[in-house]
C-alpha cells in the first residue's frame, strides 16, 4: 500500500519574498521538502489553481526521489548553469501540470 505525503502550506513567507524579488515576480510558491512556502498569493489562491498545485506537488515528489540535500544541491547547480526556466526540475515539473494523478497519495495540510 502506497503511503500518503503530508504537503504543508505556508502563506507569507519571507523565504518566497526574496524568490518572488529574484524572479521578478509578484507571486511564488517554493517547496523546501514537503512545504510549500507562498507570498503573494493566498493558501485557498494556490490550491484553486491546479497547474499551479500540481507543478509544486511534482517538487515535494522530487525531494522524495533525490533527498532532501541532494536535491538542493542539484537544483541550485541547475539553476546556475541553465537559469531558472531551462533547471531541468523545472522543466520536469511543468511536464505534470496537468497530471491529475500526482495528488493520489497526497494529503495537503
Amino acid at each position: 500500500m502506497e503511503r500518503t505525503i503530508k504537503i504543508y502550506i505556508k502563506e507569507h513567507s519571507w523565504l518566497a519574498a526574496l524568490a518572488a524579488r529574484k524572479l521578478q515576480t509578484p507571486r511564488v510558491a517554493m517547496v523546501i521538502g514537503h512545504t510549500v512556502f507562498l507570498y503573494g498569493a493566498s493558501r485557498d489562491e494556490f490550491l484553486k489553481t491546479t497547474s499551479w498545485r500540481l507543478h509544486e506537488c511534482r517538487h515535494v515528489w522530487q525531494y522524495e526521489e533525490w533527498g532532501m540535500l541532494r536535491f538542493l544541491l542539484l537544483y541550485v547547480l541547475d539553476w546556475m548553469r541553465k537559469g531558472y526556466y531551462n533547471n531541468r526540475f523545472e522543466a520536469d515539473a511543468r511536464n505534470f501540470e496537468a497530471a491529475d494523478w500526482i495528488e493520489e497519495h497526497v494529503e495537503w495540510v
